[in-house]
């Protein structure tokens, strides 16, 4: 899946003269956390996020006493290093860059013009849709060896049952690099036949792990 699949493309800004005062409007209109600050062309000089805000803001008890700091433009406090993306990236790189850097957005450029914004948001809505959470479903979580195959094997088990597979997700083993989990979310409230179907067929099922199943 790439970036472009997933980002909102109607992206509210700022330009660097807007106030303060306009970017907490924003935000409260939108429902917003983040505002790219643009120039007249198009491309991004700046972000503003709520926490920039807070930082700037008087606290609500001295608020009339420093009124006039919310008519100060937002480029005294946007920031100016700004991480961006692509379009055609992948949603995966999108995803680590947001876990290495500890950001909340990334805005996408294309042709060095601001074009849309992902969002922690967007990614957990993508990964709910991507590992079908949000459907009626079982998952079983399978050990397996760590080879060529595997998952082929697995899944013919569970295709002979005639249940229908909504996601796959595949991670190593932290305690045996020997071996890898495979999480299955299955289209089915009742997964105990094809749990036994599996362990009879050799494979150790983690989860779940229910009472009366045969072992």
């Amino acid at each position: 899946m790439i970036v472009e699949e997933i980002m909102k493309s109607d992206v509210s800004t700022l330009t660097s003269d807007s106030t303060i005062a306009d970017a907490i409007q924003m935000m409260k209109t939108k429902r917003i956390r983040h505002l790219p600050v643009i120039d007249k062309s198009n491309q991004i000089i700046g972000l503003v996020t709520d926490r920039d805000i807070k930082d700037a803001t008087p606290s609500i008890f001295y608020s009339s006493e420093h009124s006039d700091v919310l008519q100060k433009p937002v480029k005294e406090i946007m920031r100016t290093s700004i991480i961006t993306g692509h379009p055609l990236d992948f949603v995966e790189e999108i995803s680590a860059i947001f876990y290495e850097h500890h950001i909340s957005c990334v805005p996408i450029i294309k042709d060095q013009k601001l074009v849309g914004i992902v969002t922690e948001t967007d990614l957990l809505h993508t990964l709910v849709q991507l590992t079908g959470a949000h459907q009626p479903g079982s998952q079983i979580e399978v050990k397996v060896p760590n080879r060529a195959g595997m998952l082929c094997e697995v899944t013919a088990v569970i295709s002979k049952r005639k249940a229908n597979l909504l996601s796959v997700l595949v991670y190593p083993d932290k305690k045996d690099e020997n071996y890898k989990i495979l999480v299955l979310r299955v289209q089915t409230m009742n997964p105990v036949t094809l749990i036994n179907e599996l362990k009879k067929a050799g494979y150790t099922v983690l989860w779940p792990n229910l009472p009366g199943i045969t072992t």
